[in-house]
Parts: C-alpha cells; sequence; structure tokens
C-alpha cells in the first residue's frame, strides 16, 4: 500500500478555503475545495471524500491538482475540441479564393456557396469537410458572409422606395382615438351625468 499524499500547498488554511469554497460559482470546484478544507482540519481521507460526494482516489487526484495549480486546478478544464482539418497555408488561399470569386469556365458557379466551397476543398486539398464546417472556416477567417461578384460591386443606381409604416399597438389598431362626430351623439355632452 502506498503512502498517503499529503497537502504541500499551505498558502491557504481550511477557513480561508471554505471562504473560497463560499464564493465559487462552479459547484464541483465547491465540493473540491470543502474537501481539501476537511483534509487540513485533520478528518480522514475516506471521510472526507464520502461527505463531498467522491471515492478516496479521486480524493487524492483533486489533491495532487490543488498541489499542482492552486485552486485554479480544483475546476473542470474546458477541452479544446478537436483541431483544424485545414492547414493555415490552406486557409489563407481559402481566403484568397473566396475574395477572387469562382471562373464561371472553370468552376462552373459564377459566386461560392458552402457547398462548391466544400466540393473545391476536397478537389485541392483532399480534405472532406461538411458544409456547415466550412461555414466556420469562413467566419474564422472573416469572410463568412462576403460575396464576390456583380451583385456586391457597389452601391445601386435605383432609387429605394420608403413606405411610412403607421405606429400600431400590439393588436394590430392605430394608437390615436377616433375623433367624435358631436353631431351623432343622441344625448350632448353637457347633459351627460356620470
Amino acid at each position: 500500500m502506498g503512502a498517503a499524499v499529503s497537502i504541500t500547498r499551505l498558502d491557504l488554511t481550511a477557513s480561508e478555503l471554505r471562504k473560497a469554497a463560499s464564493g465559487e460559482k462552479d459547484s464541483a470546484a465547491a465540493r473540491r475545495i470543502l474537501a481539501l478544507a476537511l483534509v487540513l482540519d485533520g478528518v480522514d481521507r475516506k471521510t472526507a471524500a464520502e461527505t463531498c460526494g467522491m471515492d478516496r482516489q479521486t480524493l487524492r487526484d483533486w489533491v495532487h491538482r490543488y498541489n499542482a495549480a492552486g485552486l485554479a486546478g480544483l475546476r473542470n478544464l474546458k477541452s479544446p475540441g478537436p483541431g483544424s482539418k485545414l492547414t493555415a497555408r490552406q486557409q489563407a488561399e481559402l481566403a484568397e479564393l473566396v475574395d477572387a470569386g469562382p471562373d464561371p469556365a472553370v468552376h462552373g458557379v459564377v459566386r461560392w456557396r458552402r457547398v462548391d466551397l466544400r466540393d473545391e476543398l476536397q478537389r485541392r486539398f483532399g480534405v472532406a469537410l461538411h458544409e456547415r464546417s466550412v461555414g466556420k472556416v469562413l467566419a474564422k477567417l472573416g469572410t463568412a458572409n462576403c460575396r464576390s461578384g456583380p451583385a456586391t460591386q457597389g452601391p445601386t443606381k435605383k432609387p429605394r422606395r420608403h413606405l411610412k409604416k403607421l405606429r400600431r399597438d400590439r393588436h394590430g389598431a392605430n394608437p390615436r382615438p377616433r375623433q367624435r362626430q358631436a353631431d351623432r351623439n343622441l344625448v350632448p355632452d353637457a347633459m351627460r351625468t356620470g
């Protein structure tokens, strides 16, 4: 049986750990901090681990992480996720391709769509991407919403017609009250009681 792992980082006392746990937003990290506070108070490892909802081996792993990185080591680490399938050079070439626009004679399209770019990436680099992934790469490159071609070459010369929209309430009615027609009232305003 191996030797017990001890907390070698003594920059925080048990009461300071409890105070840190009360301010922690991550509940799992707060439980881990409280387990370490119990260990510093002299509670045996098995009881400290069971009190905080873990087994003794898990508490041992968190003690190692605390000794190495302090309180930050007790939080869950976010996984970086899979890396990009395109290299930096390929991404730069893709950005140039989008900026230059397609050649209708070569590519068979007049403007790039994600599906077309997906097929072009497969043909050029042998990299198979989903069209949604192509959109994410374009967004990362800052070219997601640009369209090359005659449609975006400048402002249109045709004037636009602007229509005045009337304000309506939430039921669709005009908020201005209708003007009363005094001659249609059966009882004149002066004779009304009420």
